[in-house]
Order: structure tokens, then sequence, then C-alpha cells
């Protein structure tokens, strides 16, 4: 026959005191009253919004306004951009090569207007190609490439189609419109961040909206865009915007309406 425990009378005592404090204090480190739960500093910034949607609000930093390209440069070689601006619309020049920002940029909200030629020839990558590059830290095509192209009816690789991140992540939907048509982007970019012996911190992540659609949702990026081979990261600070001169044989195409709000680490060009 076995041997009955019986509890001991101050060890019940003190397991029913040590519940009673636990209830107590999770009761008591509730918030009491609705002020409580109220912040009243810091006072966010007072931002005028565009008169429509697309126009920069009163803190933007205006990239191309119609008027000249005095904010970019060549990549290549920093000397001024060699692209065509005519009539408040600013045209690629593929001899000119891609253009760049002269301010750099961590983290930003972006938004951009692009139209391929209503004439537009060719197919697939072919059709009126070029790219934003969100973070440019590099010569040529080095950074993190947001895709432009006439992907109205014109088939292609799908991470290679308009608003994909090139050869990394597939548009949540194609929201192209025919060419001859304005078409937008606007960006939400989060920066990638860099420990200080070089290693990845903080994956870079972007959301875009292409014609006001969503077709990238907080993707996170394996590293920067590669034509050839897997995405990687290397160490970088704040960036240039680039522009994309490529060269397959189609029309050129248009921008206009391009501006960008800095969100953090951001600063001006030496």
């Amino acid at each position: 026959m076995g041997h009955m425990m019986i509890a001991h009378p101050l060890s019940a005592a003190l397991l029913l005191a040590t519940t009673l404090t636990f209830a107590a204090a999770s009761v008591t480190a509730q918030p009491a009253r609705p002020a409580d739960t109220e912040v009243h500093t810091p006072v966010p910034a007072i931002v005028t919004p565009g008169s429509r949607d697309g126009d920069p609000p009163s803190d933007a930093v205006i990239l191309f306004d119609g008027r000249d390209l005095s904010q970019w440069v060549t990549t290549r070689d920093k000397s001024a951009a060699g692209w065509t601006v005519a009539d408040g619309v600013l045209t690629v020049k593929k001899s000119a090569g891609n253009i760049e920002t002269k301010q750099t940029f961590g983290s930003y909200q972006l938004h951009l207007e692009w139209k391929v030629p209503v004439d537009i020839t060719g197919t697939g990558q072919g059709r009126g190609n070029s790219g934003l590059f969100m973070a440019s830290p590099g010569t040529g095509d080095a950074g993190y490439e947001l895709q432009i192209l006439d992907s109205y009816e014109n088939a292609t690789y799908v991470n290679g189609q308009a608003a994909s991140i090139y050869k990394q992540s597939i548009p949540l939907v194609n929201a192209s419109r025919k060419p001859g048509e304005w078409q937008s982007y606007d960006v939400i970019w989060s920066a990638p961040t860099f420990n200080a012996d070089g290693t990845l911190r903080d994956a870079a992540r972007v959301s875009v909206l292409h014609n006001g659609v969503l077709v990238q949702n907080n993707y996170i990026l394996p590293g920067e865009t590669r034509y050839i081979g897997t995405p990687a990261y290397r160490a970088h600070g704040p960036s240039p915007i680039k522009l994309q001169a490529h060269g397959d044989p189609s029309a050129p195409l248009s921008f206009r309406n391009i501006w960008v709000r800095p969100l953090a680490g951001s600063s001006p060009a030496p």
C-alpha cells in the first residue's frame, strides 16, 4: 500500500498569497483612466498636402518640376545630366547614360510619373525599358531597381515586368496603362542599415503603388539587383536615386513630376 502525501498547510498558504499578489499587480498595472494612455508629445510637424493627388506636399524635395535637371548628374562621371527637357517633360537620352540625384537619401517617400511612347515598338524587355534605382551606391546599374517597362499586353519574365523589384519580386498585379498614357509610381523605401564591420543589420524594404494600385507590399530585399546571379548586400550609406538609360532599341521613355520626402538617414550631397 502506498503512502498518502499530505500538503503542508503553510505551503498552500504561500501559494495562495503569491497568486493573489500577482493578480493584484496585474490589476494595478492597468491604466485607470482614459488620460493614462494619452500621449501629447512630440507634436507631429504640419505638412500641407498637394492640391491634387500626386502633387508634392510642402516638405518635399523637388527632383524634377519640368524646368531643368539642376538636381541631377550623369552617374558615370558626375557631369551635368544630358537627358532632354522640353515642354515640362524629361526624356531619356540613351547615349548620355544613367542619371542620378545630386543629393543622397536614406529612407524616403517618392513620387514619379513616366510614360512609354504611344508608338513604342519591340517585345519583352526590348519595349520601353528603364528603371528606377531606389538607391544607387555605385556606377552603372549598381543598386536596387524597380523596373520600368511597357507591360501592357507585352509578355516577359514576371520578375522583370513593370513594377517588379527586378529579378527579385513579382508585382502583386499588373496595373499598367497603355503606351502614350502617363503612369505613376509611389514608393516607400526603407534603406538598409549596416553594422560597423560592414555586415547587414537591417535589410531594405519597399512598398510600391503603381497607378494607385498596391503592387509591392513591404517587400524585404535580399540584396542589390543582379542581372546575372544572386542578390547580395555590400555596406553603404545614404545614396543617390538613379534613373536608367537602358540600351534596348525602342523609343525612349519620358518622366515628369518627380519628388521625394526624406524620412530618415538622408544627407545633402557634399
